[in-house]
């Protein structure tokens, strides 16, 4: 169950992650500067956020597969379109009806795992899940930049297409239907309106789902910026970008595989206000370093790779705590989460890309600014004996 959820969760992270870098070449062929390529990437989130919104509560009334069936055919149809596109204007709105196709796997599995699992059980196939859906970060880059050495960046596009079908498949023969027609007697739109009034007026709620937001959304500024620094600022080519990429996800992945084990042991919220505090640090350190004149890239990926780590702490259990308390509503509160953190990381990008001149001083201020948000959220959410209880009990 985590291979069919982990690879359904990496179709829409896999036309990001493969399209990085394509990013300068797309601005080459298409004569557009920075801002507006990187907008292509924005407008993504955006739709990522905007249509896990309307998956989520539509997965509770019908059931889980059928939205599935429906958004990974869009994003197909909308990524051949890509793949067409002459101008960074058809680009644009073309990449935004693409993430509203990759919303659905996005919002989907998370209520799956709900369904079926909570508590450290639900973590540890969280875990399994980000396993499988962050090995995207390490071979998608590579393969984009394989794809864009024997074609162009058109090919990128017309390969996730494939990976769209690939996952219409999957859904098809391999993933199970988790949401009985009993449990969607209650579901309808007016309480998918009612639920979201609900959590939306639960601060604990919130403050767990902006945890994680904040944390990604300096995530998602090194996305953004990470190809024109190491292409453009360092010289590194295509392969070589792919490779550092890779290398940074590397430190999420194999602490994730860890949530399990230690939320076990410590307990999920203590586990969680270790990792924030300790992730905070390091981005604090890497900050300094380059205000005071540093600018080695092995300095960047050392210290990252380490805040990548502790993140992997962070997004999975924060992810599990804030629907524990929600398995009736899990869908549309899934939905809601991702929908948050979404449009918190495309704020990020869009106030970052201000600033953005192609040095790393700019993307590594939205990084550690994400991991500093994160952590004040940390300690006003969880850092109370009774914000402690609160997610202990749920």
């Amino acid at each position: 169950m985590a291979l069919v959820l982990g690879l359904i969760s990496a179709i829409g992270p896999f036309a990001i992650d493969m399209y990085l870098p394509a990013l300068p070449a797309i601005g080459a062929d298409l004569r557009a500067d920075i801002g507006a390529v990187q907008m292509s990437l924005t407008v993504f989130f955006l739709a990522l956020g905007v249509g896990q919104l309307l998956y989520g509560p539509v997965s509770d009334m019908v059931g889980r597969k059928p939205p599935l069936y429906f958004g990974l055919a869009l994003f197909v149809a909308a990524s051949v379109g890509c793949a067409m596109a002459t101008s960074v204007e058809a680009l644009v709105p073309l990449r935004f009806v693409q993430g509203l196709g990759a919303a659905a796997g996005m919002a989907i599995p998370r209520a799956v795992v709900r369904d079926l699992h909570t508590g450290t059980d639900a973590a540890r196939l969280m875990s399994l899940l980000m396993l499988v859906f962050s090995v995207s970060p390490i071979l998608a880059p590579l393969a984009g930049s394989g794809v864009i050495a024997l074609s162009s960046w058109r090919g990128v596009f017309w390969v996730v297409a494939v990976a769209g079908l690939v996952g219409l498949v999957t859904v098809g023969f391999m993933l199970r239907e988790t949401r009985e027609a009993k449990d969607r007697l209650d579901s309808t739109l007016g309480g998918a309106l009612r639920a979201y009034g609900v959590l939306l007026r639960d601060p604990h709620y919130l403050g767990l789902v902006f945890i994680g937001g904040f944390a990604m959304s300096g995530f998602f500024v090194y996305l953004a910026n990470s190809s024109f620094v190491f292409i453009d600022h360092y010289g590194f080519t295509p392969t070589q970008y792919s490779l550092a990429f890779g290398v940074n996800a590397a430190g999420f992945i194999g602490a994730s595989q860890f949530t399990g084990a230690l939320g076990e042991r410590f307990g999920l919220v203590p586990l969680v206000r270790g990792a924030a505090l300790a992730c905070g640090m390091v981005m604090v350190a890497l900050m300094g370093y380059f205000l005071a004149g540093g600018d080695d890239y092995r300095v960047l990926m050392a210290l990252y790779f380490i805040a990548s780590a502790f993140m992997g702490f962070v997004i999975p259990t924060t992810g599990v705590l804030s629907l524990e308390a929600h398995g009736a509503i899990a869908g549309t509160a899934s939905a809601l989460m991702g929908t948050l953190q979404m449009l918190t990381g495309a704020l990020m990008m869009s106030t970052i890309a201000v600033f953005t001149n192609g040095s790393p001083i700019a993307m590594v201020s939205g990084m550690t600014l994400g991991a500093g948000i994160a952590l004040v959220l940390t300690w006003m959410t969880l850092g109370s004996g009774r914000g402690a209880v609160l997610a202990v009990r749920s």
